[in-house]
């Protein structure tokens, strides 16, 4: 009998991405140049007095770090692409991606991150899993790449700040790095810590009124679901530097900030981890942080989005339209109570 494949749900068409034209060439343009960083980031220094990166002749799709496994990018054409229903499905361009993205370590102007990442070196790079786990360890992360089967996931990202993104991501779930450090009976929580160089990222140099680095927290059954990602690529080749090179966390039913970029620690426990933004402002970010379009902000509605590059305003959903397969873990409750303190 022949293997008959049942997709999940949340699986984008291959008819509702970006055209294949546009985007089989980047894809190439990448492979020829091997995934490295096409103008020497060198060329980007800090200016005197803790200032900006210079952009130089960098332009913002040449943020891709150099690394050793430029060779597994892009992933097989018919690797997973997911994503829920038809709805706010066409991918965003890379472009847009790449210039349009909150990074405070790298500054608060979301039009000016990839200018300001030339001097962070995401390469070479590990990840520590620490905790209640049987096998703890540091991981290089060329050796995750290669022991995990990449996967291209076309997922949508939320921001709190009311406006999305559509994104082909590339990298392996959550559950399967996990799965290799053995979280112990008892484990509830999963914490991420993201890096700590303020000599290359003049946001944490120059910001000294946030906690970093940066940390989040999510429930370890969260971690374990299949949407849970970590994210090493987009659009065909490695990350770039402004979007969480060289690894970063991506789960889709959430708030962008929930998803932290640039992770260096992965730390497994039986209790509720603290989180970066819920204890700058607790008042306006919960712990769960699940896109809620009936919870507002305290100084916006969160009931609409704006698509980045096309002035389109659409309603947006519950768990940002995940949430027949995430719903579950909440007993069907968005925002679990409590969860928000000024949800009342």
């Amino acid at each position: 009998m022949a293997n008959i494949h049942i997709h999940p749900g949340w699986r984008l068409k291959e008819s509702a991405t970006t055209p294949e034209s546009i985007y089989l060439n980047r894809r190439d343009f990448v492979r020829r140049v091997g995934g490295g960083t096409i103008v020497a980031a060198a060329a980007a220094a800090c200016q005197p007095g803790g200032g900006r990166a210079e952009a130089a002749s960098l332009g913002p799709l040449d943020n891709i770090p150099d690394t050793p496994t430029a060779d597994l990018y892009p992933v097989a054409a018919n690797d997973p692409r997911f994503t829920p229903g038809e709805r706010h499905s066409v991918v965003s361009t890379e472009e847009i991606v790449a210039t349009y993205n909150n990074f405070y370590e790298f500054g608060t102007d979301k039009d000016g991150v990839w200018r300001n990442v030339g001097p962070f070196e995401a390469r070479p790079w590990e990840i520590e899993v620490t905790g209640m786990v049987d096998k703890p360890g540091v991981y290089d992360l060329v050796e995750l790449e290669r022991a995990f089967p990449l996967e291209e996931r076309i997922y949508r990202h939320r921001c709190v700040e009311r406006w999305s993104v559509v994104v082909p991501w590339i990298g392996f779930p959550l559950a399967s790095l996990l799965a290799r450090a053995q979280p112990q009976n008892g484990a509830r929580y999963v914490n991420f810590v993201s890096f700590d160089r303020p000599d290359q990222a003049f946001g944490q140099r120059t910001q000294t009124w946030y906690r970093w680095p940066y940390y989040e927290g999510i429930r370890i059954d969260e971690a374990m679901h299949e949407l849970a990602f970590v994210v090493t690529g987009m659009y065909g080749h490695p990350l770039q530097k402004q979007n969480g090179a060289p690894v970063r966390i991506h789960l889709p039913w959430k708030y962008g900030y929930k998803s932290p970029k640039s992770i260096v620690r992965i730390e497994v426990s039986d209790e509720r981890p603290t989180t970066f933004w819920n204890d700058l402002a607790p008042a306006e970010y919960g712990f769960y942080s699940n896109v809620d379009p009936e919870v507002p902000h305290p100084r916006w509605s969160q009931a609409e989005e704006e698509i980045v590059g096309t002035g389109k305003r659409i309603p947006t959903l519950p768990f940002n339209g995940y949430g027949e397969w995430i719903g579950d873990l909440y007993g069907g409750r968005v925002t679990p109570a409590g969860d928000v303190p000024h949800a009342g």
